[in-house]
C-alpha cells in the first residue's frame, strides 16, 4: 500500500437540516425504521489531519464557536472513524485531528457525524488508501446513521435508521435562517419521549412525503416550506417547551416553514431569499426568544478535501 508524501490534509464537511423525518414504530432491537430526507448546508466544520510520531497514537483537539461539550477523547466519533480506518487497512495511524467546530454540537445537524466523515475522507487522501465512495458509505453507516449523508452532501433520502440513501431530485437553492440552543437535547431522549407519546397509537410505516418531493423538484420553495414534516418535533417541544415559541415567532416573522432538525434542538426556518433571511435574524434576535441565530443555505457538497 502506498503513502503520499503530505504531512496533512484539511477537509471541509457541512452541517444538515432534515426536510422530513418520519418515525416508524420502536422496533424489537429499540431502534426505529425512518425516513427522512436530508439537506447540506452551508455551515461547515474544518478537519485537520497531521500525521505525528511514530507510537502517538490517534489524538484530537476541538476549537472553534462550538468546542463546548465535544469529547476530545477515544469516544468522539472521528476518533472512532480512524481507528475504525486503520483496522479495516490493517496499518497504525499515528495522527492528530484537530476539529474546528461551527456546527452546533446536539442540536440535530449531525455535527459529530460530519466530523467522521471529514475524518473518512481526509484519511483516505492522506495515506493515498483510494477508499471508494460506496466503501466510505459502508465505512460511515457502521459508525452512525447520519454519517453517509455527511460524506455524500446535497440533498438525498434516508431509509432504514437513516444510513440508506438515494438521491433526491431536487433544484434550486434553498435559504435557511437557524436558531440555535446554547443547551443541546439528547437524541435518545427525544425518541424516548417520541415513544412515550405515542404509546397504544398504531403508528404506520414511514413513507416519504410526495408533496416534499414535488415541491424539491419544482424548486418551489413556499412548497417546499408547508411540507417540511418531522415526527419528533413534538417529542423535542415536549423536552424543551420553548421551542414551540420559537417556531410560532419565526412563522409570524414570515418564515416560509419551520422545523426542529432531527431530534433538536436546532429550529430551521425556510425563508424566500437571502434578504428575506437577514430580515428574519434580525426579528428573531430582537425577539428575546432566540439567543443565537446563524444563515445558510443549500444543498451543498458533503465532505471535501479543500
Amino acid at each position: 500500500m502506498s503513502r503520499t508524501n503530505r504531512n496533512s490534509v484539511t477537509v471541509r464537511v457541512p452541517a444538515k437540516v432534515n426536510l422530513q423525518l418520519a418515525v416508524g414504530p420502536r422496533e424489537a432491537d429499540g431502534f426505529h425504521n425512518l425516513v427522512t430526507v436530508f439537506q447540506a448546508i452551508s455551515i461547515y466544520d474544518d478537519v485537520t489531519i497531521t500525521k505525528s510520531e511514530p507510537g502517538s497514537g490517534i489524538t484530537i483537539a476541538i476549537s472553534g464557536d462550538h468546542k463546548h461539550g465535544v469529547p476530545a477523547d477515544a469516544t468522539n466519533l472521528a476518533v472512532q472513524a480512524a481507528q475504525l480506518i486503520a483496522d479495516e487497512y490493517d496499518f497504525v495511524i499515528d495522527a492528530h485531528i484537530e476539529v474546528k467546530k461551527s456546527i452546533p454540537v446536539a442540536g440535530g445537524m449531525a455535527g459529530g457525524s460530519a466530523n467522521a466523515a471529514a475524518v473518512i475522507v481526509g484519511l483516505s487522501e492522506l495515506y493515498d488508501l483510494d477508499i471508494s465512495r460506496e466503501e466510505s458509505l459502508e465505512f460511515g453507516a457502521r459508525l452512525g446513521s447520519d454519517v453517509p449523508f455527511m460524506i455524500t452532501g446535497g440533498t438525498a433520502i434516508g431509509q432504514g435508521r437513516g444510513d440508506q440513501l438515494t438521491a433526491a431530485l431536487s433544484r434550486g437553492t434553498y435559504h435557511w435562517v437557524l436558531a440555535l440552543s446554547s443547551v443541546g437535547l439528547s437524541t435518545p431522549a427525544v425518541y424516548q419521549e417520541c415513544d412515550r407519546l405515542r404509546a397504544g397509537l398504531d403508528i404506520a410505516a414511514p413513507q416519504t412525503s410526495d408533496a416534499l418531493m414535488q415541491s424539491l423538484l419544482a424548486a418551489d420553495p413556499k412548497a417546499v416550506g408547508l411540507a417540511l414534516q418531522n415526527d419528533l418535533q413534538s417529542a423535542a417541544c415536549s423536552l424543551r417547551p420553548a421551542l414551540t415559541l420559537v417556531l410560532d415567532v419565526g412563522e409570524e416573522y414570515g418564515a416560509l416553514g419551520a422545523i426542529v432538525s432531527g431530534s433538536g434542538p436546532t429550529v430551521a426556518f425556510l425563508v424566500e431569499n437571502e434578504e428575506q433571511g437577514l430580515d428574519l435574524a434580525v426579528a428573531l434576535t430582537s425577539s428575546g426568544v432566540v439567543g443565537n441565530v446563524a444563515r445558510a443555505f443549500g444543498p451543498v457538497p458533503g465532505a471535501k478535501v479543500i
